[in-house]
């Protein structure tokens, strides 16, 4: 896939109908050949640029001024299941002190879990709370995106209509190569490529 025929792409969609508010720039790839019962792909990736912002929720042992925090001293108050599904749903993503990891799976584990929203060693652990190492985590989740295959499509936001064309499609090439080399069979198991903003027709996009 070439950087080129993204960008030209991109001015295409441009043409449509503009709405009142900044569109996503979605990314579809679609199948086939692929088993869903055997085959799977499940990705976390860091894209070159930064898609929107995240709400993020820190599980620590003091307050910070950096993140929205829930002490360890507040996690008996949420046992109320309300509270708890509320909690998991004004949030995109959760980071905690890897020392109060077997409590959280206790307390949070049931709800978070489910959701793909239990912090990891993959993200959201940190080894401690300084500031230092709180900034470089919420960085981090900045351009982070999450790929898991449940149908033999796969359809995700890269950026948003407002972005620069160039940092779109440096998301899309990303992605693409990503999600090739995830693939057991790569470019046999991809049908085509498309990217629309949330109200367009899609395009397709040249991909051999």
């Amino acid at each position: 896939m070439e950087k080129q025929d993204v960008i030209k792409a991109l001015e295409e969609l441009k043409k449509n109908e503009k709405r009142k508010f900044s569109q996503s720039v979605d990314l579809i790839i679609n199948l086939q050949k692929f088993d869903i019962k055997r085959e799977n792909v499940n990705l976390t990736l860091n894209v070159p640029n930064s898609i929107s912002e995240k709400k993020v929720c820190a599980f620590l042992e003091k307050k910070s001024s950096l993140v929205d925090t829930v002490t360890k001293e507040q996690f008996d108050s949420y046992k109320d299941k309300k509270k708890l599904k509320n909690l998991t749903k004004g949030y995109d993503f959760f980071i905690a002190n890897i020392k109060l990891m077997p409590v959280i799976a206790t307390t949070f584990g049931r709800v978070l879990g489910p959701l793909g929203k239990m912090p990891s060693p993959q993200l959201g652990i940190l080894n401690d709370e300084s500031e230092n190492s709180i900034k470089a985590m919420l960085k981090k989740i900045e351009t982070v995106l999450k790929i898991k295959t449940k149908e033999p499509s796969i359809k995700i936001s890269i950026g948003k209509e407002s972005m620069d064309d160039e940092k779109i499609a440096a998301n899309v090439l990303f992605v693409y190569n990503a999600v090739l080399n995830a693939l057991p069979k790569k470019i046999e198991q991809i049908k085509n490529v498309m990217i629309k903003y949330t109200m367009t027709p899609a395009i397709k996009l040249k991909f051999k």
